[in-house]
Order: structure tokens, then sequence, then C-alpha cells
């Protein structure tokens, strides 16, 4: 099997969720008993989360299924399920959250920050009364359309995708075309709306000190809403669910911390140039940080309907991301190969474009991407979009694979 899950059968890495029950699934009698065990908990969470959680009998996906009708799997757990059986989400494994081309095998990739981000939401979730499978299918699903080699990577296709005249590259858009329009061979997993806007509006970069849901929505405002996103990724959008809200604050929980353990295990800072009104209130450590931030946010927002930090800390919280961002993210001494990425993400997308052009099908944008693919994906894609979801998809390896030599064999791992 490839090292990128994009030239393998699904079917072969997962057995798909949304296919027809054929050879050993459940009799016609057992349906029944399946709704009537989904009607159960459907119940007990009426009972039992606040008024304001988002209810697994008010999901909304675009297409009716009978399937999901009539199974015992509430609407936001067969989300988790079917996010988690997708190929992108396979390729969270080598995806750069922060550092690439690192030797050490403890710096965290995307895998792991999105298991966090879920850890966290949803232990605040559950003090809140909120819909957890809800805030799993976000955190799990809100980074699938992250570019190879992070928020770097990303510009660097986003200046691409401007230069073709296809708007900005921006990921959380890229995350629910993902799940929409490519994934299962451009077919999509039919997510519900709650799952897919929760997505798009995680926004973890952008600092809330309280943020509350935009509650009225549905699948034609979500398109214009991920096109105004594409059209300028400063749109301020906003999450239409308290799930969502959780979400886009625990993003920022999840990350803050370890980037800094990362940045400390790397030697790029030291524990004590951290900001010292940032951790006489947050602490010094990812765990401190983590717990301090999340106990604010369940004291700050239960029995309100915002999620929201305390004054305090939030301004604790600033003073840390302002850090982060100038001795980490903008650290020359971590973007010392930036330059040759760029000219490596300009090369393959040129190529690619042009094998598209020339329909070659021999050419890897073939075999490992556009085989099998849907008809409707291919007549409703241009030329370069089809090129941005290939490379958008690609896990860091793989799209050195792809890149020519001599460039890209400096950057390989041993």
């Amino acid at each position: 099997m490839p090292l990128d899950a994009a030239q393998a059968d699904p079917a072969r890495i997962h057995p798909d969720p949304m296919a027809t029950p054929r050879m050993g699934a459940a009799p016609a009698d057992a349906i029944p008993a399946a709704q009537a065990a989904r009607r159960e908990l459907n119940l007990l969470e009426r009972r039992r989360l606040a008024p304001a959680a988002t209810f697994s009998d008010r999901a909304i996906r675009r297409e009716p299924e009978e399937r999901a009708a009539t199974e015992y799997r509430q609407a936001f757990s067969l989300d988790v399920d079917r996010i988690m059986h997708s190929r992108a989400y396979t390729r969270y494994i080598d995806k750069t959250q922060v550092f690439y081309l690192t030797d050490n095998d403890h710096i965290t990739h995307r895998v792991l920050h999105v298991q966090l981000v879920s850890k966290i939401g949803r232990t605040i979730g559950r003090f809140l009364g909120l819909n957890e499978d809800l805030i799993e299918a976000i955190a799990l699903g809100h980074d699938i359309g992250h570019a190879p080699f992070g928020h770097d990577g990303e510009r660097f296709l986003s200046e691409l995708c401007l230069k073709e005249g296809i708007g900005h590259f921006y990921h959380s858009v890229q995350s629910v075309r993902f799940l929409e329009r490519v994934e299962r061979k451009g077919r999509g997993w039919n997510l519900c709306l709650q799952t897919l806007d929760g997505i798009l509006c995680h926004d973890g970069e952008i600092h809330n000190q309280a943020l509350g849901p935009d509650p009225d929505k549905d699948f034609p405002r979500l398109d214009a809403q991920a096109a105004a996103k594409a059209a300028e990724p400063a749109t301020g959008l906003f999450p239409m669910t308290m799930e969502g809200c959780v979400v886009r604050l625990a993003d920022t929980i999840a990350y803050i911390g370890r980037d800094i353990e990362d940045a400390i295990r790397l030697g790029t800072i030291r524990r004590s140039d951290l900001p010292a009104e940032a951790t006489a209130r947050l602490g010094e450590t990812n765990g401190t940080i983590v717990y301090n931030l999340v106990t604010d946010v369940i004291s700050n927002s239960r029995g309100r309907d915002v999620i929201a930090f305390s004054p305090e800390i939030s301004e604790a919280l600033m003073s840390l991301k302002a850090f982060n961002m100038e001795r980490i993210y903008l650290n020359p001494a971590i973007k010392r190969h930036a330059g040759v990425i760029r000219q490596l993400f300009s090369a393959l997308f040129e190529r690619c474009l042009s094998d598209v052009a020339g329909n070659r099908r021999e050419s890897a944008i073939f075999s490992g991407f556009l085989s099998g693919m849907a008809p409707d994906y291919l007549a409703g894609s241009k030329p370069a979009e089809i090129v941005r979801d290939f490379i958008a998809g690609m896990t860091d390896q793989y799209f050195l694979k792809q890149c020519p030599e001599p460039l890209a064999r400096e950057l390989r791992r041993p």
C-alpha cells in the first residue's frame, strides 16, 4: 500500500459506513429495534442535555438517507464514524502542525492535534450539558483540509490559487470541500449541516473572549459563507451551534501550550522566555495551561448563551498567543526550508496543471486522484481546482515524493 492513502482503494482500508447493507447486515426485523434504541437515546438527550444544546434529532443532511433514518446511531455519532473512516483523516498522521522536517518523533502532528481538540472540547461540553457527539465530529474534521507543511503550505498554495483565479486557499473551506465533494471519489460523506458549519467556522487563530452562536443557517447559507471565506479569508464567520463555539475555543486551548512544549523540545525557546504576565495566570507547562483554560471556560460559560473566558484569562491568553506568534510561528529558525518548499509548491502545481490539460493518464494526478472520480466532480471542477484538491490532500512525505529533484532531495527524511 502506498504511503499516501489517496492512491488506495478506500474499501481496502476501511469498510464504507455509507455502503448499502449486504450479506451480514442486520435483518429487516432488526430495524424497528434499532429505531427504538435511537428514539430512546434521543429522549435521554432531551432529559440530560442543556436547553442550548444541539439535539441529535435536529440534525440536517443535504440529502435524505433512508439507512441513516433506520439505524441505531444518532446523527452526529454517524458523522464521527464517517470522518474517521475518511481517507483524508488517515492522512492526518503525516500532516504538519507547526514544525516540519524534524527528526523528533515527539513533535505534534495534526492527527494528535485534532484528538486533543476533541478531548478538550468534549470535556467542556460535558460540564455545560452540550452534545459531545457533535463536538467530536467538528473537532476531528476541522483540519481535514490543511495542506502539507502546515500554514506555510497553506500560504504557498493560496498564492498559486489566486494566480489561477480560483480564489484563496483556506483550510477550513477546503475541509468542507473534501468532506462534501472530494471524499468517496467525489460523492462526499453527506455530513450534517451542524457538523460542516462547525468545521467551516472553527477559526482557532482568531481570539474571542466570548463567542455566541449564529443559529439561523441552512445549506444555501453555508455554501455562501464558504464562498465568502474563499474570496476573503478575513471574513468573520460564527458557528451556528454552542458546540461549534466550544470547538473554536478548544482549538486554541489545544495548540497554545502544546506548541510551546514542542518549541522547547526543539530548542527554539526556553521555558524562562514565556511572558510572566501570562504564566502568572495560566502556568508555564502545557498541562497547567490546558487545565486553567478549560476550568475558566467552564466557570464562565455555565448557564449562559455564550462560550467564554473570563476577561483576565482572556488577556493572559492573548499575551501568550502574541508570544507564540513572535517567538515560534514567525521564527526564522523554523522556516529555514520555507523558500525551497515554496518553489516545490509552484513546480508541482504547474506540472499537475499541465498533466490535467494534457490528459496524461499515466501521471500521478490521474492514477493517484482522478481515477474513478465521480462525473459530477469532474464536470464541476476547473483544472486548477482539481490540482488544488490533489495537492491539499497530500501528506508531507507524499508531497516531497512528487516533487522534482534535486530540490526535494535535501528535504526528505533519511
